[in-house]
């Protein structure tokens, strides 16, 4: 175990990333001993794995007696702790007393004046903090660069909670149950056309903005003035206050409000110095040297936030999709290029067809029939009623009419998934759970393999698959991928297509694991798959924006489009569901 690989210095060599040893500091003489046990400290800290005696004295060069003497010091004042299961040392509970020492201390305005000045010059518009105060956002800093016809924020002044950026992002991160209380003493006051004033409409509008990292409110607090926001997070990851832009509507358009999100989160994380935990990364692998493949092509520029879960209808020969984080389900008619958009009350992240006829989508509300002329939902099952910070991600039917379905939590940020397996009397089993980011999955042409895509370990997993019973066993790594792998589908010679997020790229994997092919694509994040056309040899690729830097859009403008590939070896019907 090398543990001197951890270099915060940057510049040449900081790949290499190691502690700096008290040689390399400016250490003021007679505190040598201090500087050698703060380096001890960092190098505990800074380990990849916990270490053992023996690896503290490879990594520091210390003589056995010193290295002893110190760490029993450290241990005395509980600076760290020795785990006797593995004879390891980790860091100790008195730094956690002391974070939150600091934390009561922390100066929020000192910490986002930074941002604050930087997001005003690059917006031209309004910066400003801002925290929940006895039911209502109170702003505590701000800078203005908007000009005579920009929107000004007085520090000090008061809003309300659940009509403005700042204080949507605060309530969507709360907990469950805070956000229950906070909403139970608000007045959903109107003050404009567009103000939400009905409790589903703004949980619906909370969950989503938890989804995506960040809120916006589009006139609805104050007519014409547009507003984004990402909350800022403490150590314990409780949310403690929003940084947002503010401005006239007429220059912070829809797309440029998405687009100012994303910079407003990295603000939000260099304030707080918590990098968190999200099913999103918020900037991009670099664009691949490769050539893109000439035989891609974007077929609809949609501009999606979040395309998903895409489903050939071979009887109407149309793609259905969805755009989890608009939210809406879609149907596309390659041989028009037409393009037909149903928007929906709340997150939907699957559509799939039934073998009576009709739709399902899968919504955070569960399973539910989908009407696309109405855009009625009735719901039919939900094996997640209970847990409101989750939702459901990718789905997809076996062919004997089980609807196969993954959850995860809302932000991605804990382990809280499972994989359900819901029969046609609605009736359902959970199969995994311990997921993060549950996502692309499909079965082999004989049906007897499984495949499943956790994006957050990195890797394909194929489970032995019982088709009678609906059951899965022998769940083994198929393929680690180097990148997110995303949504897949399985071809009629068993190999397996995958949508590598953050990757500009397609994989193809042969039934043995090995990487056949890659397809470069002009977008960095391609999230799902589906083969379709009248021969089933057009394969369709959604694609995402979702907190695309500028830089990146200007690089991939068709990020959140419709791609298609023509492809050799056909994919396999789509099952319906069967309930």
């Amino acid at each position: 175990m090398d543990l001197r690989a951890h270099d915060r210095r940057g510049g040449a060599g900081a790949g290499e990333a190691r502690v700096l040893t008290p040689d390399e500091r400016d250490v003021p003489t007679g505190a040598a001993a201090l500087a050698k046990g703060l380096y001890l400290l960092d190098v505990i800290g800074e380990a990849p794995a916990p270490p053992r005696f023996r690896d503290l004295q490879a990594a520091t060069g210390l003589p056995k007696g010193t290295l002893a003497r110190m760490l029993n010091t450290l241990l005395t004042f509980r600076l760290i702790r020795h785990e006797e299961s593995d004879n390891t040392y980790r860091l100790g509970h008195r730094l956690f007393e002391l974070a939150h020492r600091v934390w009561e201390s922390f100066d929020l305005r000192g910490a986002g004046a930074p941002a604050l000045d930087r997001l005003a010059e690059e917006t031209r518009e309004t910066a400003a903090l801002c925290a929940i105060d006895n039911g209502e956002v109170l702003y505590i800093d701000q800078r203005s660069r908007g000009g005579p016809y920009g929107f000004r924020i007085e520090i000090g002044r008061r809003a309300p909670l659940h009509c403005t950026a700042g204080g949507k992002a605060l309530l969507a991160f709360v907990q469950p149950h805070e956000q229950r209380a906070l909403v139970d003493r608000l007045k959903l006051e109107r003050f404009t056309e567009t103000t939400i004033t009905e409790e589903e409409a703004l949980a619906a509008d909370l969950a989503l903005s938890r989804a995506r990292g960040y809120a916006v409110s589009q006139e609805e607090h104050v007519a014409g003035v547009a507003s984004v926001a990402a909350p800022i997070f403490d150590h314990t990851g409780r949310a403690v206050a929003a940084i947002g832009v503010f401005g006239p509507s007429s220059r912070l358009t829809r797309e440029r409000l998405h687009t100012t999100g994303r910079d407003l989160m990295a603000a939000a994380r260099q304030i707080s110095g918590n990098v968190g935990a999200t099913q999103m990364n918020i900037s991009p692998a670099p664009r691949s040297a490769r050539p893109v493949d000439p035989n891609v092509q974007c077929v609809l520029p949609w501009g999606a936030h979040l395309a998903e879960g895409p489903y050939w209808s071979a009887g109407e020969q149309r793609l259905y999709w969805v755009d989890i984080l608009a939210p809406s389900v879609n149907r596309f008619d390659p041989a028009t290029g037409n393009n037909e958009e149903v928007t929906l009350p709340r997150l939907v992240s699957a559509v799939l067809g039934r073998r009576g006829g009709g739709l399902v989508v899968l919504t955070q509300e569960g399973l539910e029939a989908f009407d696309f002329a109405s855009g009625r939902l009735t719901p039919l099952a939900d094996p997640e009623a209970d847990i409101p910070d989750n939702r459901f991600n990718d789905g997809k039917c076996d062919r004997q009419g089980r609807l196969w379905a993954g959850t995860m939590r809302l932000d991605a940020s804990r382990a809280s998934g499972s994989l359900y397996a819901i029969a046609p009397d609605f009736s359902w089993q959970r199969q995994e759970s311990g997921l993060t980011v549950a996502n692309g999955l499909d079965w082999s042409p004989d049906g007897r393999s499984f495949y499943f895509v956790d994006s957050a370990h990195g890797c394909i997993y194929a489970y032995d698959f019982d088709a009678r019973a609906g059951t899965l066993a022998n769940r083994r790594i198929f393929t680690e991928v180097a990148g997110r792998p995303d949504g897949l589908a399985v071809d009629a010679e068993g190999f397996v297509w995958c949508a590598i997020w953050d990757g500009w790229c397609l994989h193809r994997y042969a039934p043995d694991g090995r990487l056949d092919r890659e397809v470069w694509l002009p977008v960095p994040r391609p999230t799902s798959l589906a083969f379709g056309g009248p021969d089933l040899k057009t394969l369709f690729i959604t694609t995402a924006r979702i907190r695309l830097p500028s830089r990146v859009l200007a690089e991939a403008p068709f990020s959140g489009g419709l791609f298609t590939l023509p492809v050799d070896v056909p994919g396999l019907a789509a099952a319906e569901f069967g309930g």
